[in-house]
């Protein structure tokens, strides 16, 4: 396929990975009109969120080896429909029960598009520089995506209504419907007799949804509650069963030769912790701006904008040439290190922020996540055969979510003790968050540092492999 339907497909990849992040922030500084409007109660409205991360992070795992089996190009078409029929159903949503079914849909079309995006990508970029070039693309609309949903937000709920939040979906969905049927490169999979394995996919499923279902509900009934031991140990059982499982299974929907590649596993690690961490970054900033110092909804979203734009242009001016020069892990490395600044900082955000003085270099350095994800993702994906592109792109959006709901149940938790402590010692309102901020985001650092760790460790430096062009992936069979 010469470069121009490649460009056209990579559009279309990175449109559907576009609304998949959008609708992740674009929900969060319109849930008070939401609340008002359908009268939802403060413990139902987690919900609006939640819903959609359970369905998300649970199917992505099962909707990458599907996509495996018949056709990547198919499962994107599918999920990309079942997304945009679902954002119609929660723009019309008359009662919370709708609204939540509806966010439970567009998790799970995001899900089934997202968990082939990236084995699509692979596919269709082999050259080693062309395929650096296609990953920072792909990586720069994830960081869009989030920056525009918050600033998208709050000017659709402030100038309209919160329905528009989701109406935006349409437009878009439908868009990239039409032009991924041409463009996508038609593929028929494996076939259902190459390994459904019903069961696995059943463990897994159940044992991710319940794990995911556990996490978000930490910050309401508590770490050490009976329902929260309880349910943590039965995931846990599911998916150390799905693990054996898939050790003894003829026909395994996750091969454990996947694992078997350290860069494989270890970029996986890597964005477990490292999203957990710059969890504090995207949300509990906002927060900090909106609460302490009164920023409004679309304020708020402006004000995060000098990071989405440094992140937007190391991604795409730098990191592919970055990432050639000196390899992946060493871009990782240094992406890590300017990110531990960035949450280093804010352990000393005062209350009465300048937002100049105190805010602004910490979205400069924001920089490191456009430097550490192009990097990650092409290891994470370094390993991905032919037969196997559509699971390791599930696995890489799983370990996401997961640390994705990890950061959401630690750091808000942490945040939300540290000021309810603060204030029944006397200290006001404002000081009392911000004293709770500092230390999800002095945890946040801890976390970077630990991702750091694995990455130095774990990570090996690339060494040329006889026959084969520098940068060239191998194949998992050849890693086991």
């Amino acid at each position: 396929m010469s470069l121009a339907p490649r460009t056209l497909a990579l559009g279309v990849i990175a449109t559907g990975m576009l609304m998949t992040v959008l609708d992740g922030s674009i929900v969060t500084v319109a849930m008070p009109a939401i609340q008002n409007d359908l009268g939802f109660s403060a413990a139902g409205l987690s919900w609006v969120v939640n819903a959609y991360l359970i369905a998300f992070g649970s199917l992505l795992l099962l909707a990458g080896r599907l996509g495996d089996l018949i056709g990547r190009k198919r499962m994107f078409l599918a999920g990309t429909g079942v997304f945009t029929a679902a954002s119609l159903l929660a723009g019309v949503a008359g009662s919370p029960a709708v609204l939540i079914a509806a966010r439970f849909l567009q998790g799970a079309g995001s899900a089934m598009a997202s968990a082939v995006s990236l084995g699509i990508l692979v596919t269709l970029f082999t050259e080693p520089r062309e395929r650096a070039r296609a990953i920072a693309v792909f990586s720069f609309t994830g960081a869009a995506g989030a920056s525009l949903g918050q600033v998208l937000g709050g000017v659709l709920t402030d100038l309209l209504d919160w329905h528009w939040i989701f109406f935006i979906n349409l437009p878009i969905g439908v868009a990239a419907l039409a032009v991924a049927v041409p463009a996508l490169p038609a593929d028929r999979g494996r076939g259902g007799a190459a390994g459904a394995d019903v069961l696995g996919a059943a463990l897994v499923t159940a044992g991710l949804m319940l794990g995911i279902y556990t996490v978000v509900g930490v910050e309401t009934y508590g770490w050490t509650s009976a329902r929260t031991l309880g349910l943590g140990a039965l995931s846990l059982v599911l998916l150390v069963a799905f693990a054996v499982r898939q050790a003894t299974a003829a026909d395994p929907l996750m091969p454990l030769r996947i694992l078997r590649s350290r860069s494989v596993a270890g970029a996986n690690l890597v964005q477990v912790l490292m999203v957990a961490a710059l969890f504090s970054f995207q949300v509990l900033v906002a927060l900090h701006l909106q609460k302490v110092l009164g920023y409004g909804a679309a304020a708020t979203g402006l004000a995060m904008l000098p990071a989405a734009a440094v992140i937007g242009a190391v991604s795409l001016g730098v990191s592919a040439r970055l990432n050639a020069r000196f390899g992946e892990r060493a871009v990782l490395l240094a992406g890590l290190v300017m990110l531990m600044g960035v949450l280093g900082l804010l352990t000393r955000v005062p209350v009465r922020a300048d937002y100049v003085v105190d805010l602004l270099p910490v979205m400069l350095l924001a920089a490191g996540f456009g430097l550490a994800l192009p990097a990650l993702t092409a290891l994470g994906m370094s390993d991905a055969g032919e037969d196997d592109a559509g699971l390791a792109s599930g696995l890489f959006n799983t370990t996401q979510q997961i640390g994705m709901a990890v950061g959401v149940a630690v750091l808000s938790t942490l945040a939300s003790s540290r000021t309810e402590s603060l204030l029944a010692a006397g200290s006001g309102r404002a000081e009392a968050l911000t004293g709770g901020y500092r230390l999800a985001f002095g945890v946040g650092t801890g976390l970077l540092v630990a991702a750091f760790a694995v990455a130095l460790t774990v990570l090996r430096r690339p060494r040329p492999t006889p026959g084969a062009p520098a940068g060239q992936p191998l194949k998992p069979a050849a890693t086991a």
